[in-house]
């Protein structure tokens, strides 16, 4: 089910701004990887191409490829809705709808794409998606009580049930621990650890720590000046970023001389 990603000479840009130049890179499937990077050195831009949220501001467009076990998402033919369907997304701030109860939200995304459940089929869904983000147990007694009753990191988890409700085979994470508490930051580090059994994860984090607990392989990016496009640094295992990178920027990002 989990998928390979392939991206070759990506270029993105807003308008005439180019923000983030040349990159290419593999991401395995079924495994943890992790972007990090100073601020505005195009992370969070580049994890949004790989489900073309990107292109939902006017103006925003790409130049180069990225394929999913070798298709094209930005073919001539392809329905970035269907993309978006293929490669879920969970944002920085858990955004459950607040007039939706908990088992509403997590039939969202699939009532969204026009698919008629059945009352039995549409409890099973919520069950298994509640599991899967380790959130069952917390709310089971409670699915008819509003999403946004819950705290900030159980809502976190709510919409990551919501995104592995609609079977995604990709989960984009973009700094998916940066409004929570350390106790909630590890509820959701452990669920990305299991998440990789079925899908292959991609998170932008901020928090060099948690990269280098959760991921497989790390990607650095970094920009030579303000208004000029983040680059693709050094992608590698994650052990080998942290303990023995290749470049010197990484290493000094990672060991805290600028960033």
């Amino acid at each position: 089910m989990s998928k390979r990603i392939d991206v070759k000479d990506l270029d993105i840009f807003y308008g005439n701004f180019q923000a983030v130049k040349g990159v290419s890179m593999s991401i395995e499937p079924r495994s943890v990887t992790a972007f990090i990077g100073p601020s505005g050195c195009g992370k969070s831009t580049f994890l949004r191409t790989l489900n073309r949220m990107h292109e939902v501001i006017p103006g925003a467009r790409v130049e180069g490829e990225v394929l999913i076990d070798g298709q094209n998402l930005y073919g001539k033919d392809v329905d970035p809705v269907d993309v978006r369907r293929q490669v879920g997304m969970v944002f920085q701030r858990p955004n459950p709808f607040p007039t939706m109860s908990i088992k509403e939200n997590v039939l969202a995304g699939v009532r969204l794409n026009s698919k008629r459940l059945s009352s039995k089929a549409g409890d099973e869904l919520a069950e298994k998606a509640l599991r899967g983000a380790n959130l069952w147990n917390e709310v089971k007694d409670r699915l008819d009580k509003p999403g946004s009753g819950l705290s900030g990191g159980q809502q976190q988890r709510l919409c990551i049930a919501r995104a592995i409700a609609i079977q995604p085979e990709v989960i984009l994470m973009d700094e998916p621990c940066s409004a929570l508490d350390p106790i909630s930051t590890l509820a959701i580090e452990d669920l990305i650890n299991d998440l990789k059994t079925d899908y292959t994860v991609v998170i932008v984090t901020h928090n060099m720590q948690q990269a280098a607990r959760v991921s497989d392989k790390t990607g650095f990016f970094n920009l030579e000046a303000t208004g000029k496009p983040g680059e693709l640094v050094e992608y590698d295992t994650t052990q080998t970023i942290f303990n023995n990178p290749a470049k010197k920027a990484t290493e000094d990002y990672i060991s805290g001389r600028f960033g």
